[in-house]
């Protein structure tokens, strides 16, 4: 995370750069991160499906920009890269009135609460269904190899303001127009249509029931909160238990969706992992 190393991979930078605003992405920053050829991107705020659809170009065209000039681009969250570092996919929400003029999570009406009572009762709903909507947020086996504690992801189901150790994490705060909330628990594999669809169905869910989050953690690690899914598994069992998805997705599109992921896992359990070769081979 230093100039210099930035400045190694430059030239890589600079080809997507070109490439990727042509396209009309909004892109905002380009960095280099922890680990060796790992980088962060991020935009600027759009409205509804074009977030999605702008994800979907984004990792679409860096893959093929890349592979013609001889790179290999991947979004996997953990490769088994030395000195690599987990990757993230934060997706940053907020809800605007019906003109689109008004930031409605901006709390205007007192300075005790960063978010306002219609965004506290948001954040509730997201947390309330974390773990069915992982199968959205985190839909690979690969990627709950993220959830670890000091890590800069969530391990559990908080949400605190300005903390990058909670799973939703408050931006902003009183008469603030720029208030959202980052949900740290996605990565970059995962489908933006299904993962934005996720988080406003739990959201909404958290609105109409008036459901409230609790005060925001000081120390989202060391929180006496559940844990977030630890599989894919783990979260695909949450899944098929949930009326709201049943309910918002349908019950066809969630026994299709619990088929495919149950396929993944079976495909998963019947190879035999490098780990498990070193681990019982020679000594049995």
């Amino acid at each position: 995370m230093t100039e210099g190393r930035l400045d190694e991979i430059d030239p890589i930078l600079q080809m997507l750069q070109d490439n990727l605003e042509p396209l009309g992405l909004p892109l905002r920053t380009m960095e280099d991160e922890w680990g060796p050829g790992q980088c962060e991107f991020t935009f600027d705020p759009v409205r509804g499906l074009r977030g999605a659809d702008n994800m979907l170009l984004f990792r679409t065209a860096t893959k093929q920009i890349c592979r013609r000039a001889g790179y290999h681009a991947t979004f996997m969250t953990r490769p088994a890269l030395p000195n690599f570092f987990s990757s993230g996919w934060h997706l940053h929400q907020s809800l605007c009135d019906a003109a689109g003029q008004v930031n409605l999570f901006t709390n205007r009406d007192d300075h005790e609460h960063a978010l306002s009572e219609l965004g506290r009762r948001f954040v509730a709903g997201v947390l309330h269904h974390a773990a069915p909507s992982s199968v959205f947020v985190t839909p690979t086996i690969n990627g709950y190899k993220r959830f670890l504690p000091n890590s800069f992801a969530p391990d559990r189901i908080t949400w605190a303001w300005e903390n990058r150790a909670a799973m939703i994490r408050v931006l902003g705060g009183p008469d603030d127009n720029a208030t959202h909330i980052e949900n740290r628990a996605g990565e970059p594999c995962a489908n933006p249509y299904l993962y934005m669809a996720s988080q406003i169905a739990s959201g909404l869910d958290g609105i109409e029931r008036g459901l409230d989050p609790g005060p925001p953690e000081v120390s989202p690690y060391e929180a006496d909160k559940p844990k977030l899914p630890v599989s894919l598994m783990e979260a695909v069992a949450a899944l098929a238990d949930s009326a709201l998805y049943r309910r918002r997705f349908g019950e066809t599109f969630i026994d299709y969706i619990l088929a495919v992921k149950r396929c993944e896992i079976g495909r998963f359990l019947s190879h035999v992992t490098d780990w498990e070769q070193r681990e019982y081979f020679e000594i049995y």
